[in-house]
């Protein structure tokens, strides 16, 4: 059996952490190098000839994503040293033509991206028809982010065409094994390499799993648990850098617990320090819930205190918000469940028993409803609506890994303001 080929995707802005990049990956095991999107719109055609000045005998691919004057695209691609050029299936059949016709010209070939596609297999079979050499199960960044699966992309497309399927988008070592028992004969690989730390060991890592992958999985994963582990990987930053600078909770201070808090939300709503909404909200919460009180951001009197942090403590609740004031700091300094608050004072309500559990809220500027994600950390707290909290979690995980290869390359001596070339895409 051939061994499947491993293709990094170079989908990155700036030529010059391209090269590093590169040869890491060729270290660690890459067959094939492509110059992705970005950095073709970033750099051009020049991306492409210095790449292959530097790698006269790697397999490079162009990821034009071509959707018009397909002959054009083609032969700019192929002359500047691209052995493969990517075109948007979803482009007009004359587009396709047009491009299978230069691409015989010039000697290179093509690769369908079926990023959008309506109708997968027909129109897999339509560009194997049409001459189209490679068939790319791709689904994109942003549609990753909303639980599309190129995974099943690829199991609509396994044994449709005979010519070689490549699998794209959202894979790192066990979803790239998992490709290839699913009859992909070409992994393409981008963030999981390119925004690695060391990507030498991670291009050896997935190398090492797509020649031995283990059987099919048949396990769906729980989406719950996805987002869980997904913000263990993120902090409340890239959270916030997810979110466009939204849903940061303001005027909190941690007051207990080192770690970092993470669960759904279980609300309450009281008033003037009445604690008994709070304290049964205990009882309501499941073990991982984060209760988040508004106490109308009243500060003179605590709705919370030493008691009610033990009990959250001992049930294994993730941690408590309070938009107001806690009070029997002395011992709750000591407990390692996190507890943010605007205050502290040492007056407590009385339990009167006004207010609601599990209704909306707002908590600190945020609006705050029942099942909600929360996530704090020594920065601050930040709210994801359940609905987009899936795709918030996972956009904030590239903005971890993006970070983790900029960390490195500050390590190695440069500094953010010339790995970002900040000169270069300031606003003119």
């Amino acid at each position: 059996m051939t061994p499947p080929v491993l293709q990094v995707a170079l989908d990155i802005l700036d030529l010059a952490r391209a090269y590093a990049i590169t040869e890491e990956a060729i270290a660690g095991g890459a067959d094939w190098i492509e110059i992705g999107t970005p950095l073709i719109k970033s750099e051009g055609m020049g991306a492409i000839r210095e790449i292959r000045r530097r790698h006269p005998k790697i397999t490079l691919i162009a990821d034009m994503k071509v959707s018009d004057t397909g002959a054009l695209e083609v032969e700019m691609a192929a002359k500047a040293g691209a052995d493969i050029i990517c075109i948007l299936a979803d482009a007009d059949d004359s587009v396709i033509r047009e491009a299978v016709r230069a691409a015989d010209l010039y000697g290179v070939r093509l690769m369908g991206d079926m990023m959008t596609v309506r109708d997968p297999i027909s129109r897999a079979r339509e560009l194997e028809e049409m001459g189209v050499h490679i068939i790319n199960a791709h689904v994109g960044i942003d549609q990753q982010m909303v639980g599309k699966s190129s995974l099943e992309l690829l199991d609509r497309l396994a044994g449709a065409v005979s010519i070689p399927i490549a699998a794209a988008g959202g894979l790192d070592a066990a979803r790239a094994a998992e490709a290839v028992t699913h009859g992909a004969e070409i992994v393409i690989i981008g963030g999981a390499i390119i925004r690695s730390s060391d990507v030498t060991a991670s291009t050896a890592a997935i190398r090492s799993a797509i020649d031995a992958p283990g059987p099919r999985s048949q396990q769906k994963r729980d989406q719950t648990d996805e987002i869980r582990s997904m913000l263990e990987e993120a902090s409340s930053s890239n959270v916030s850098d997810a979110m466009h600078r939204k849903g940061a909770m303001n005027g909190l201070k941690r007051y207990s617990g080192t770690g970092k808090m993470i669960g759904r939300a279980v609300t309450v709503q009281t008033f003037a320090g009445d604690w008994a909404k709070p304290v049964e909200a205990i009882d309501l919460a499941s073990p991982g819930d984060v209760i988040v009180i508004n106490n109308s951001r009243d500060t003179t009197i605590a709705p919370w205190g030493e008691l009610a942090t033990l009990s959250c403590q001992n049930k294994g609740v993730a941690g408590v918000i309070i938009d107001g004031a806690v009070r029997d700091l002395d011992d709750i300094l000591e407990m390692t469940i996190p507890l943010y608050a605007t205050a502290a004072v040492p007056n407590a309500g009385e339990p009167k028993g006004f207010g609601e559990i599990n209704a909306e809220i707002v908590c600190c500027g945020q609006q705050v409803r029942p099942g909600d994600w929360i996530i704090g950390d020594a920065s601050g707290v930040v709210v994801l609506p359940k609905e987009r909290a899936y795709e918030i979690s996972r956009r904030a995980v590239l903005v971890a890994r993006t970070e983790e290869r900029l960390r490195e390359e500050i390590r190695r001596g440069s500094t953010l303001s010339v790995v970002m070339e900040l000169l270069r895409w300031e606003k003119q």
